[in-house]
């Protein structure tokens, strides 16, 4: 391993795809269901960090990347793993990975904006954003992060989440370990595992994605890498044409390009929280 027998693992949560999360109440804080929601994503959290010690990971580090990214309970993860809480992060989901790691696990992942049922499914920013294609292929959360990864170097291993997420991040990035929690029936439904089937089933993936390392490929992405963005209106687009290294190319769709795929994500996530900002009609 890169440590010299120390084994790095690195998860990336969010929250839409933990087990028993169907509605968007039970993934804004102060809704209905919200404080119930955070205990179920620390519980997989907590099955996927068990899972890469079973398999003889020496440190996991966890990054909270859902929202407001302060919903992992810290007093009830693993004592064992580290935590990246709070929202100021430039690489959103990605913040703390570096190439000194030796895997990725996306933990309660969502499919992308548009996914045929997937739970909640959405890109990023789901009020703003109607697609996102990175080399004119429409592409998630999972798929883009992973760009990330592959550009330190660090091979993804493990998906959590429905079973549109697994299946789509499968398809993007090959036969990596995939945890279903919950079968999709709509966006605001779902058939999920009980918490204690689905700790068992992501602790066993976890340690099988960590002992088949060696089978997954670095996720590289060829530059240049171009991002386009359709937002949902026309105010979104405009906004981010502040930013001088935007390309206007319709209505509602805005284009980064750089060589350096870190770049292109920092812009690609600039633009999405800045249309982001007009999406409540500020700008009209």
């Amino acid at each position: 391993m890169k440590g010299g027998g120390d084994v790095k693992v690195y998860i990336s949560a969010d929250m839409e795809g933990a087990t028993g999360i169907a509605v968007k109440a039970q993934v804004v804080e102060g809704h209905p269901g919200y404080e119930r929601a955070r205990r179920l994503l620390t519980g997989d959290v907590n099955a996927a960090v068990a899972g890469a010690f079973d398999a003889g990971a020496t440190e996991v580090l966890v990054n909270d990347g859902h929202f407001l990214m302060t919903n992992i309970l810290i007093d009830e993860l693993d004592q064992r793993a580290r935590l990246i809480t709070g929202r100021n992060k430039a690489l959103a989901q990605m913040e703390g990975l570096d190439g000194s790691f030796d895997a990725v696990f996306y933990v309660a992942y969502h499919a992308s904006v548009g996914t045929q049922d997937a739970v909640i499914n959405h890109t990023y920013l789901g009020k703003a954003v109607r697609e996102v294609r990175r080399n004119g292929r429409p592409a998630g959360e999972a798929e883009i992060n992973s760009g990330i990864a592959g550009y330190f170097g660090v091979p993804v291993a493990l998906v959590t989440g429905d079973d549109r997420v697994v299946a789509e991040t499968t398809a993007a990035l090959g036969p990596i370990e995939g945890a279903v929690v919950k079968r999709a029936l709509d966006r605001f439904a779902a058939d999920s595992l009980s918490p204690r089937s689905s700790a068992a089933l992501i602790r066993e993936a976890s340690a099988r994605a960590l002992r088949r390392l060696a089978e997954f490929p670095i996720p590289r992405v060829p530059s240049p890498t171009t991002f386009e963005i359709d937002f949902m209106s026309t105010a979104e687009a405009a906004i981010t044409t502040l930013f001088p290294c935007v390309e206007r190319r319709g209505p509602r769709t805005v284009a980064v390009t750089d060589a350096d795929y870190l770049r292109a994500f920092k812009a690609l996530f600039g633009c999405l929280l800045f249309g982001n900002s007009v999406a409540d009609e500020i700008f009209g």
